[in-house]
């Protein structure tokens, strides 16, 4: 009988990748059950299998990776909205309803995480190196919507008005708003409304009346 191939080792750089990823998702667990306050890095650590060390060796303290936590998700809707304004996701026909449900799977799906990110709030209105921190969070996702949103605009080959950082800082806005408000009074924010303020948004903000075949506006 031979013996079983011997696994690959992973390299440094894997086995740290694998590592963070690890300690990321026993963190959601743990913030999960215990809020942010309660949750401790021991407790996260326990959970993920590693060492506190590990933890300290990823992340500076509870604040970072609680913050990573908010980037990794923030990263994730922001490549669903690049696929569907790239017609490449597989709901993206009607690119302003498929935006629509994005917003409606957060703000109905992803409940769990929403008071954590509320706890997480207050706490950093009273320590500024928390908000720091959050503020760097939010500067990456507005930078990375606004790539997504200057190659809209080029392959629609018209200008936007004003620049693509501030028009990033509105939709992002606008996301969290509705989601908020869904969350709070659902029927007032219908599947389709992410969808057609965004429309409306880009409406006011191109150079051009010129429209998409889908009825997207450019830049959308």
């Amino acid at each position: 009988m031979t013996d079983a191939l011997p696994r690959k080792r992973l390299t440094r750089a894997q086995a740290k990748a694998r590592t963070r990823s690890l300690l990321l998702d026993a963190a959601a667990r743990t913030f999960a059950r215990k809020g942010f306050a309660g949750a401790s890095v021991e407790e996260i650590a326990e959970t993920a299998g590693f060492s506190v060390g590990a933890v300290y060796s990823n992340f500076k303290n509870k604040d970072e990776l609680f913050v990573a936590l908010l980037s990794e998700r923030a990263h994730d809707r922001v490549v669903r909205a690049a696929e569907i304004l790239d017609g490449e996701a597989a709901d993206a026909d009607d690119p302003a309803a498929a935006l629509g449900r994005l917003l409606t799977e957060v703000a109905d799906k992803d409940s769990e995480f929403a008071p954590l990110q509320a706890e997480f709030w207050l706490y950093a209105i009273r320590k500024p190196q928390a908000m720091d921190v959050l503020a760097a969070q939010s500067e990456q996702t507005r930078e990375a919507l606004a790539r997504v949103i200057e190659h809209r605009v080029s392959e629609a080959e018209v200008s936007l008005t004003v620049p693509s950082a501030r028009m990033s800082t509105i939709v992002l806005a606008l996301f969290q708003g509705l989601v908020t408000q869904r969350r709070t009074d659902p029927d007032s924010v219908p599947d389709d409304l992410f969808g057609q303020a965004v429309r409306w948004l880009f409406a006011g903000a191109v150079t051009e009346s010129s429209q998409e075949p889908d009825g997207a506006p450019a830049g959308e």
